[in-house]
């Protein structure tokens, strides 16, 4: 008997993500408050069956990132990561 995970990886995420930073956000990296990984956020579990989008970590399942869109506002919540650090194109 196999069960289903309950959720995806975090590059369901990615079009919420990329519509409020203008960029591409899976290849972003950050460092989970919780436990300390560090990982990019396409490796995070997203979880998008709620009233918004919850990115938590692969390790310790702690909360990293929660977004919640309005039709007036976009509300974002990144303090379960220590930093999030994103690539930037050579130039």
């Amino acid at each position: 008997m196999t069960t289903e995970p309950g959720f995806l990886d975090g590059n369901a995420a990615a079009g919420d993500l990329e519509s409020l930073f203008g960029a591409d956000m899976t290849m972003a990296s950050g460092q989970c408050q919780g436990c300390g990984l560090r990982m990019r956020l396409a490796e995070a579990h997203a979880y998008l069956g709620g009233p918004g989008t919850v990115l938590r970590c692969p390790g310790c399942e702690d909360v990293l990132l929660r977004m919640v869109r309005s039709p007036s506002h976009l509300w974002l919540d990144a303090s379960g990561l220590d930093y999030l650090r994103l690539p930037v194109a050579a130039g």
